[in-house]
């Protein structure tokens, strides 16, 4: 194989397409990526196995073939001089060079007979603009959990009908729903429980693919996300989501609203001392809200802020990063938060936007 193309472009497609190789060691093919020059194209690919990413490289072949690059290779092209770059492997060898400029590289490499079988696309397809499923994605995706020991909730729950996309997440702490409009959905709703690492990454396929539209593709087992010809494939999760409709309350005692601005400045300067489990404490009162925290080993601190409430004073506790980022995702310059007591969760909105952020709150000594 051997192939020239630019570098900015190599370099671009060898970062995105990695993010999808593994970070584990186990099978060490799948921590590098595919370069398969044929049929007038190249693709590059990567995967996990769980998670597959293939973009299409502008560049000229000028012997056709295929080989693995190491991952360190996007860690050399992206330092390289601008210009053309040619990769060159011969069948069988087990290095690949790499050269452009003044530079010039020999890399120990893996055959791509030793490379997976990609996933095909499978399932029903339906187009989304690629703003609203980008903007879904990124402010559901961060409520989902972590913890592989619940695989059901790392993922993000995506329910597509024909007027509205829908993702929820939660990670037992909390629970973030977004509904979107959309228009000429499928006439029957299809649903499915995506990774929720997969979702992070529609950014990055949107900006590689360059399109307007992104098709999202589900079948039993697995979902495509393609974007011009970039695509994405993840398998699905296997699992009863919670039904969150019965999570969310219908009502609360005290909806209070704030300037989402100001309430992002305060909780920036509180959560300096609130670190790990130290609680940030609301104490609302008539007029006014006061933010506190107190650290054993830092010290304490507290930020008064003017706003419309009455009633008899109530104090909840919340985690301050999980509270950061349900205000951070709301889009509107208002935030509102429906509190009943204490010890039931907390509600983030905004003033018209289909984003709920549910919390639960943490129990207040003192």
């Amino acid at each position: 194989m051997r192939i020239t193309c630019a570098k900015d472009d190599l370099a671009a497609v060898l970062s995105a397409v990695g993010r999808a190789a593994s970070s584990k060691n186990t099978v060490p093919v799948l921590g590098n990526v595919l370069v398969d020059a044929r049929d007038g194209q190249v693709v590059v690919a990567a995967t996990d196995m769980e998670i597959s990413l293939r973009a299409p490289l502008l560049a000229t072949i000028e012997e056709a073939g295929s080989v693995v690059l190491p991952r360190l290779a996007s860690d050399i092209v992206r330092s390289m001089a601008s210009g053309p770059v040619m990769i060159e492997h011969r069948p069988g060898e087990g290095v690949v060079s790499i050269s452009g400029g003044a530079s010039a590289f020999t890399l120990n490499c893996h055959q791509a007979s030793e490379f997976p079988e990609l996933p095909r696309d499978e399932g029903i397809g339906v187009r989304l603009p690629s703003a609203v499923i980008t903007a879904t994605a990124e402010r559901v995706a961060r409520a989902a959990s972590r913890d592989d020991t619940r695989p059901v909730l790392t993922g993000v729950l995506v329910r597509v009908e024909s007027d509205s996309l829908t993702m929820v997440a939660t990670d037992s702490y909390r629970l973030a729903v977004r509904r979107s409009q959309i228009e000429n959905g499928p006439s029957v709703p299809i649903e499915a429980l995506v990774p929720a690492r997969a979702l992070t990454e529609v950014q990055r396929v949107v900006t590689l693919g360059g399109a307007d539209e992104v098709e999202l593709v589900l079948s039993d087992t697995q979902c495509t996300l393609r974007a011009g010809d970039v695509r994405l494939t993840t398998r699905l999760i296997d699992g009863q989501f919670p039904d969150y409709r019965q999570l969310i309350p219908d009502r609360f005692d005290h909806d209070v609203t704030f300037d989402r601005t100001e309430l992002l400045g305060t909780l920036a300067r509180i959560g300096v001392l609130a670190q790990r489990n130290t609680p940030v404490r609301m104490s609302f009162s008539d007029g006014a809200l006061t933010l506190s925290a107190v650290s054993d080993q830092l010290g304490e601190g507290r930020e008064t802020l003017a706003i419309a409430y009455s009633g008899d004073p109530i104090e909840i506790g919340f985690n301050v990063e999980f509270l950061r980022a349900g205000v951070d995702s709301i889009e509107d310059d208002v935030v509102r938060l429906g509190i009943i007591n204490p010890l039931r969760p907390g509600l983030l909105r905004g003033g018209n936007d289909e984003y709920r952020y549910l919390l639960m709150p943490i129990r207040l000594s003192g």
